[in-house]
């Protein structure tokens, strides 16, 4: 493979990608940076939204949902390490679907409804006639054949550990049973992770490319996973190692590359559980609804103290005078990180790479 449509110097990328993953000086940070792009390759007409899409799965929107996919790069250009990708996801904790959720859509966000009644005698199951895995299945097979040559299918967002059983027997009755059943809910989050493995390796077969890389929220040169316990702004520290830090130790042994979801001023308290995970690779820190930027001073000790950890930081960045504050503040440190933003055009996201180089 030499290039992708939407990313002609698809190989020096990965090149690029692959040095820092091993934690090589490529000079700079990684940026996943975008800019539109008005004059797009390939004339791919939009679908018009399908009636009940916004409101119930269904297989008559899924030529609509495979659509949205194959115009993933019409309309931006993709500079630094970003990689033209469409996520073929029904939304955020798809293993709990294909565990037993039923998945409710509605404008604006998703949500699962939970199906177990309580943790005795739990015996998860593959089946393979789930239908949110048949519908899932077919659209990434259907993905990737859209991609070839032009851009790449990511994994969904299958999701792990306490938040994919918190999807399954909801968040309030987990967090009891944390403190009156904690041997049951180890036994099920143990069951989690090898059925999570089951369906990754499936997927991973699928999308992974001729490096054997794969894609989540950016490429790596192997098996690549988010990995996240967005409950844990309601556990103690204490809590937090006893049941989150052995799924992750765990997971990540059979990663070749982990990045952790990190989100929430109240996740914070666990910070030095994710230091001590030594296959855990890089953090990304999203501070909430109503915080202070990623760019804010506040967060400064928290990424001082993972670079000095050995670990990356990924952040999202809304504008060029929020590098150059990070620049100032982290100078060589900033090669570490991974820099997200969305330029509002071509000549800004140019500016925004020489600064970064500069």
């Amino acid at each position: 493979m030499t290039g992708l449509l939407y990313r002609q110097d698809f190989d020096a990328v990965r090149q690029r990608l692959s040095a820092w993953w091993k934690g090589e000086d490529i000079g700079r940070p990684i940026l996943l940076l975008t800019a539109p792009c008005e004059d797009a390759l390939e004339n791919i007409p939009a679908m018009p939204r399908p009636e009940g899409y916004l409101t119930d799965y269904s297989t008559s929107n899924f030529d609509y949902r495979l659509n949205q996919i194959a115009r993933c790069g019409l309309h931006r250009h993709f500079l630094g390490e970003a990689m033209p990708a469409s996520m073929p996801c029904l939304g955020p904790n798809c293993l709990a679907l294909y565990l037993g959720c039923r998945g409710v859509e509605q404008p604006g966000t998703v949500w699962f409804e939970p199906f177990l009644q309580n943790l005795n005698n739990i015996q998860f199951k593959v089946d393979p006639d789930n239908f949110y895995w048949k519908f899932n299945l077919r659209l990434i097979a259907e993905s990737v054949r859209l991609g070839q040559g032009k851009f790449l299918t990511p994994f969904p967002d299958l999701i792990e550990g306490l938040d994919a059983l918190a999807a399954m027997r909801g968040s309030q009755e987990l967090l009891f049973e944390l403190l009156t059943e904690p041997e049951k809910v180890k036994q099920c989050l143990d069951q989690i992770t090898g059925l999570y493995f089951h369906y990754y390796d499936r997927i991973y077969d699928l999308v992974k490319d001729d490096q054997g890389g794969s894609h989540f929220w950016m490429w790596a040169p192997g098996r690549f996973a988010k990995l996240q316990c967005d409950i844990s702004a309601m556990l103690s520290p204490e809590m937090f190692r006893e049941f989150m830090e052995p799924v992750l130790r765990t997971m990540t042994a059979r990663l070749d590359f982990a990045l952790y979801h990190w989100d929430g001023p109240g996740a914070t308290v666990h910070h030095d559980s994710l230091l001590s995970l030594p296959d855990l690779h890089v953090i990304q820190w999203t501070p909430g609804a109503g915080a202070q930027s990623t760019s804010d001073p506040r967060w400064w000790p928290l990424y001082h103290k993972t670079i000095e950890a050995g670990k990356a930081i990924y952040i999202g960045i809304s504008s060029l005078e929020e590098a150059r504050t990070l620049k100032r503040e982290f100078g060589p440190k900033l090669k570490r990180f991974v820099l997200v933003s969305r330029a509002k055009n071509l000549h800004e996201a140019e500016e925004f790479i020489r600064e970064i180089e500069r």
